[in-house]
């Protein structure tokens, strides 16, 4: 088992289609994790959630969350995130911008402007994670 850098472990989030799993606190205390469609914007990860979902109202009571990302094959890598969830009040464009690059990942480039389009409504809102503390490591199975 190995460290990842910051490169590296920007670059394994990244790759492919891997999806983010995010856990929050409901307001009961129990938790709640659920997957997310992500990006990266510098040290900060973005995704988008209807105002009306249940993480959106976790976040709202607690902003602390986790999101853990994984390759669940040998040698096995993962990276675990803590931070603080901030609602980005963003322009209708910049909301557009970030859910068509955040769908283009998700769903290829030939789709990007219909899914961007399809996720940038005044419904949806651009949560901007600021990183605390990240746990990255691969070659678990070595």
């Amino acid at each position: 088992m190995k460290n990842m850098t910051n490169a590296e472990y920007k670059a394994f989030m990244l790759e492919g289609t891997k999806t983010g799993k995010l856990a929050t606190v409901r307001t009961n205390g129990r938790p709640h994790v659920v997957p997310i469609w992500f990006t990266l914007d510098g040290d900060d990860i973005l995704f988008m959630t209807m105002r009306s979902s249940v993480k959106t109202k976790n976040m709202l009571h607690n902003p602390r969350v986790a999101i853990s990302v994984d390759h669940s094959e040998p040698p096995y890598h993962f990276v675990l995130v803590e931070g603080k969830a901030i609602f980005d009040d963003v322009s209708m464009d910049e909301l557009l911008k970030w859910s068509t690059q955040i769908g283009g990942r998700y769903m290829g480039a030939e789709r990007a402007e219909e899914y961007g389009k399809r996720n940038a409504t005044p419904d949806e809102a651009l949560i901007r994670v600021k990183v605390d503390k990240i746990i990255a490591q691969k070659d678990l199975a070595e």
